[in-house]
C-alpha cells in the first residue's frame, strides 16, 4: 500500500473513531454531573422557594424523568446538533452562550500561545546551541520552574505585583467598563477595533490582555523549551549533523535547517494540543484574572448546576480537541516522510 493511501486509511479511521470519541465525552459528563451532590433547582431558584414551583420548574427541564429517560433524550437532541437551554441564564440557547463567550477564550489562548511558542522555542534554541554551558543550565531550570509553577498561584503573585503594587496593568477583565467595548463582528476585541479603525480601542485590548496572556504563555513555553533543547540535542549529535559539519556547513546553517527542523517534530505535536486545551478553556487562568472567558462561563455553570449548559459546554470543547488530534496526525504525517501508518 502506498503511504498516500495508508495515510487516507488512517484519516478515514480516525474520522470514524471520532464519534465514538465523542459519545464517551458526553456519556461520563452526563453521568458525573448526575453524581455530583446539590440540585440545580435550588441553585438557580434557591431552596426556600415552594415545592410546586420546584416540581413545576423541574418537569418544563426534564429532570423529573427517570435518568436513562433523560440520557437517550439528550443524545437525540445532540444528533440534531440541539445542546439544549440554559438553566441560569433565563433559558438562553447554550450556542448563543457559547458564541459569546468563546471569542474571549480564543483571543486569550492565541496570544498565550504567540507567547510560549516564542519563549519556548527561543530558549530552547539558545540551551540547546551551547551544551554544557551556564546558558545550558539556565535553560534547563527555566524549563523545569515554569511547568511546575500552579497556575492559579503564579496569576495571583503576578496580579499582586504588577496590577496592584506597581499598577502598571489592570487587575482582571477584558475591556474597562467605563468605555464602550468594539463593535463585535468576530468577538475579538483586538480584530474587531482593527476592523472598525479605533486603535484607541486596539491598544486597550492589548494592554487588557498583556498580563493574562504573558502569564499563561511563559508558564507554556517551559514544556516547549524542554521538548526543543531535548531534541535539538539529540540532533545536533547524529551522524548527518557531524557529516555537515565536515563538509564546513557553517554551525548557524546546521543549527537552523538540519538540526531545528528535524528537533520542531514532535513539538508541533505538543503545540496542537495544548493549542487544543487553551480553546478548551484555561479555567484556571480565566477565573483569577476575571476574564470573561467560556471556561470561566463554565466554571460559573458548575457552580449553579446548570446541567444543559456544562454539557453543551464540555460538548464543544471535546470536539475541538477530537479535530485538533486528527489535524496534528495528518499535519506530522505531511511534515516527517519517515511517518508510516
Amino acid at each position: 500500500m502506498s503511504r498516500s493511501r495508508a495515510l487516507l486509511y488512517y484519516v478515514i479511521t480516525r474520522l470514524l473513531l471520532a464519534p465514538l470519541m465523542m459519545f464517551t465525552i458526553v456519556t461520563i459528563v452526563f453521568l458525573l454531573l448526575r453524581a455530583t451532590p446539590g440540585d440545580p433547582i435550588d441553585a438557580v431558584i434557591g431552596n426556600r422557594a415552594p415545592e410546586d414551583v420546584k416540581a413545576e420548574f423541574r418537569e418544563r427541564l426534564g429532570l423529573n424523568q427517570p435518568l436513562p429517560l433523560q440520557y437517550v433524550n439528550y443524545l437525540l437532541s445532540l444528533l440534531r446538533l440541539d445542546l439544549g437551554s440554559s438553566i441560569s441564564d433565563q433559558g438562553r440557547d447554550v450556542w448563543q452562550v457559547i458564541q459569546q463567550y468563546f471569542p474571549a477564550t480564543a483571543e486569550v489562548a492565541v496570544c498565550s500561545m504567540i507567547v510560549a511558542i516564542t519563549v519556548g522555542v527561543g530558549v530552547g534554541i539558545f540551551s540547546a546551541s551551547r551544551p554544557g554551558t551556564v546558558f545550558d543550565l539556565g535553560g534547563r531550570l527555566f524549563g523545569i520552574i515554569t511547568y511546575a509553577l500552579p497556575i492559579f498561584w503564579a496569576g495571583m503573585i503576578v496580579q499582586l505585583i504588577f496590577a496592584v503594587q506597581l499598577g502598571w496593568f489592570p487587575l482582571g477583565g477584558r475591556f474597562p467598563a467605563s468605555v464602550i467595548p468594539p463593535t463585535r463582528l468576530t468577538g475579538l476585541y483586538t480584530v474587531d477595533s482593527l476592523l472598525n479603525g479605533n486603535f484607541n480601542q486596539f491598544f486597550t485590548a492589548l494592554y487588557y490582555l498583556t498580563l493574562p496572556s504573558l502569564t499563561l504563555g511563559i508558564l507554556l513555553s517551559g514544556i516547549f523549551e524542554r521538548i526543543v533543547r531535548v531534541n535539538l540535542k539529540q540532533t545536533l549529535n547524529a551522524d548527518y549533523v557531524e557529516a555537515a559539519r565536515a563538509r564546513g556547513i557553517q554551525e548557524r546553517t546546521i543549527l537552523l535547517h538540519h538540526g531545528l527542523k528535524n528537533a520542531l517534530i514532535p513539538v508541533i505535536t505538543v503545540m496542537g494540543l495544548t493549542f487544543a486545551s487553551l480553546l478548551g478553556g484555561a479555567v484556571l487562568t480565566e477565573v483569577t484574572f476575571s476574564w470573561p472567558g467560556l471556561a470561566n462561563r463554565l466554571y460559573e455553570a458548575i457552580q449553579l448546576r446548570d446541567y444543559p449548559t456544562v454539557q453543551g459546554i464540555m460538548v464543544f470543547f471535546g470536539a475541538i480537541v477530537v479535530i485538533a488530534s486528527i489535524a496534528i496526525d495528518i499535519i506530522n504525517a505531511l511534515i516527517d516522510p519517515r511517518i508510516r501508518y
